[in-house]
Formats: structure tokens, C-alpha cells, sequence
């Protein structure tokens, strides 16, 4: 019995070593050496302090920083563990808003955002992606043409010439990977912190 048994021990013993440690172990190096930055979650700092994660979305709610998409994501309620409540780019809890086409409080939210956004910029089109959550709720970039829509409104915050955010704007947009993978995109955070740096350096004696 113990002699047909064995094999199997043996065999699996020696799988799991190999996939459950080796291979987990030799990739994780390979990783650290070749991908540094990607292998530790993509970490942006400031002043040797870590801000955030190029890889997940913030809130951003003042009207002198770029907005990035709608986030669905919750947290439990406080007052309440049995509820929930909205948190935006919760990355503990990624989801959509899981509500179709035909809910009615989609359809609000909606129209309430799309007639913030027109107040915002009454000449322009609304880029879809400025009104849509994501699938996960931690989209860190938007379209260039999302960041490029909320130019005159960052602009007039802070004081700047509209030509100077534009090209800002421009000069942070990331084109499709390998030229045919994904869309183009404007990493949120990237450049507000951009942002910060061009305004500080436009302050009389910097």
C-alpha cells in the first residue's frame, strides 16, 4: 500500500515546491530586478513620502485639480457595518455601480453630472468617460480629451493662461501601449502633481 502511495506523495510534494515556492520565488525576483517600479504597485512619492499609486485613482474634488472618472466603490456605513456608503476609489472594495440602463437613479446621477460639466464648460461636448464610472472604480487616468475639457475650469482656479494648462495637459498624455494596446490616457494624479509644480514655479521669486 505505502509503496503505490508514495509516488504520489512524492509527486506532489515536488509540485508543490516547485509552484507553491520556486516559481513563485524566481518570479518575484525576476520582477524586482527587471520592473522595480511596476513589481512594488507602481508607487508615486513626494518630499521621500508615498502620495499614491499611479495605477489607482483619487478623489479629487477642487476646482483647481483635474476630476478623474465617477467612482461606485463603498465602504461599510460607520453608524451602520450592516450598510454601506459611498466611498470613491475605495481599493479595498473594487466594483462597478452594477445599475442597467434602465435604472432610474443611474439616469439621474447622470443628468445631474452632465449639467454640472455643461456649467463647466458650456461650449464644449461632454467626454463620456467625465460621467461613466469604470468597471473597478479605481480608474487612475482619463481621456485627453477629458483632462483637455476641464481646462478653462482648472485655468481660471488658479490663475494660469488656458494655452499653458492645455499644453500641460498635452505633455502628459500617454499614447496606446506597443502603439495598439489600450486607449490613449492622462494619468490623473501625474498631472495634478505636474500641475503643482508648474504653478510653483510661476510664484514671483520661485
Amino acid at each position: 500500500m505505502l509503496k503505490e502511495i508514495r509516488p504520489a506523495i512524492v509527486s506532489f510534494a515536488a509540485l508543490a515546491c516547485l509552484t507553491g515556492l520556486i516559481y513563485p520565488l524566481a518570479m518575484t525576483g525576476i520582477a524586482q530586478v527587471a520592473f522595480p517600479t511596476q513589481a512594488n504597485g507602481s508607487l508615486i512619492t513626494q518630499n521621500n513620502q508615498v502620495i499614491g499609486s499611479a495605477l489607482i485613482g483619487q478623489s479629487f474634488t477642487e476646482p483647481k485639480y483635474f476630476h478623474g472618472r465617477p467612482s461606485a466603490t463603498t465602504a461599510p456605513d460607520p453608524q451602520d457595518p450592516a450598510k454601506s456608503v459611498p466611498a470613491p476609489y475605495n481599493a479595498a472594495n473594487s466594483m462597478g455601480s452594477n445599475l442597467g440602463p434602465t435604472s432610474k437613479a443611474l439616469a439621474d446621477r447622470l443628468a445631474s453630472d452632465m449639467a454640472a460639466l455643461k456649467q463647466e464648460n458650456p461650449g464644449a461636448a461632454v467626454p463620456v468617460d467625465l460621467v461613466t464610472t469604470s468597471g473597478s472604480g479605481l480608474d487612475p487616468d482619463v481621456s485627453p480629451e477629458a483632462a483637455l475639457f476641464q481646462v478653462p475650469r482648472v485655468a481660471k482656479a488658479r490663475n494660469l493662461p488656458e494655452a499653458r494648462v492645455r499644453a500641460l495637459v498635452e505633455s502628459q498624455a500617454t499614447g496606446r501601449d506597443l502603439g495598439v494596446l489600450g486607449e490613449p490616457r492622462v494619468n490623473v494624479l501625474k498631472l495634478n502633481l505636474a500641475l503643482d509644480k508648474m504653478q510653483a514655479q510661476n510664484q514671483p521669486g520661485s
